[in-house]
C-alpha cells in the first residue's frame, strides 16, 4: 500500500538539504548489500531526524534499532560537545556494519553501541534521555515505551518509527502480529495523560511525544 503519493514523497526528498558524505556512504551500501535495506531511514527521514536533533541540542539520547547506523548518525548531528548517543543492535552482523561507520565519523567517541537484548540492555543503562528513537521489533513497542518513559527528563522527546506499519493499521480490521502491535502502541499512547504526541507522514509514519 503507498501511503504516501510517490510523487510527493520524491518532492519532498529532491528539495530536502542533502546528508554528508559518510550517511550517503551507508544509504548506498545499505541498498546495495542488505536484503533488508527498506529499514533504513534514508535522506527524507534521516534529515529529519537530524533536524529534530539539532532543535532538540540533546546530551543524552538513546536508540533502540541500530540497523546499519544510519539513524544513529542522524541523530547524533544535534549532541551537545559532551553528549553521548546509546544505541542498541540485537543482530550482530548489522551491529557490526554500523559500528564500521561509527568509527568513520568524527563523533565516534560519543556513541556506544551495545548488542544484544534491548529490554534487558535499557534496564542496565543508568541515565536521563533527552531524546529516544524506537525503532526495533513491532511487538516490544509499548514495553520499550513503558521501559524508557520514566528514564526520560520532563520535556524530553520520543521518536517512533513504523506506526503507519506499511498502511496495515489503516484497515478496518487490522491483521497481522506487527500490525496489531502497532495500532495497539498508537490506541496506548494516544491514551497516556503523561504525553502528548503528533503523527507525521514520513515514510512509514513517525510518532513525535514528548513527556509532560
Amino acid at each position: 500500500m503507498e501511503i504516501l503519493n510517490p510523487l510527493a514523497e520524491q518532492y519532498c526528498t529532491d528539495y530536502s538539504s542533502s546528508q554528508d558524505a559518510l550517511l550517503q556512504e551507508i544509504e548506498a551500501i545499505t541498498n546495495q548489500h542488505h536484503g533488508h535495506a527498506h529499514m533504513l531511514s534514508g535522506k527524507w527521514q534521516g534529515k529529519f531526524l537530524e533536524m529534530i536533533s539539532l532543535m532538540i541540542n540533546p546530551t543524552k539520547v538513546l536508540e533502540i534499532g541500530s540497523f546499519t547506523g544510519f539513524s544513529a548518525l542522524s541523530l547524533s548531528k544535534g549532541l551537545t560537545n559532551n553528549g553521548h548517543l546509546h544505541t542498541i543492535e540485537i543482530r550482530e552482523e548489522d551491529a557490526h556494519t554500523a559500528q564500521q561507520f561509527f568509527e568513520k565519523s568524527s563523533v565516534n567517541n560519543q556513541i556506544t553501541l551495545h548488542i544484544g537484548n534491548a529490554i534487558d540492555i535499557i534496564q542496565q543503562l543508568d541515565e536521563v534521555w533527552d531524546l529516544i528513537f524506537i525503532d526495533a521489533d513491532k511487538v516490544s513497542y509499548i514495553e520499550y515505551y513503558e521501559l524508557t518513559l520514566p528514564k526520560l527528563k520532563t520535556g524530553g522527546w520520543i521518536l517512533v518509527d513504523n506506526v503507519f506499519f506499511h498502511g496495515q493499521v489503516f484497515a478496518e480490521t487490522v491483521t497481522g502480529k506487527n500490525a496489531k502491535a502497532i495500532d495497539a502502541f498508537n490506541k496506548y499512547v494516544a491514551s497516556d495523560l503523561r504525553v502528548e504526541q503528533v503523527m507525521i507522514p514520513i515514510r512509514d509514519g513517525l510518532m513525535l511525544i514528548r513527556k509532560l
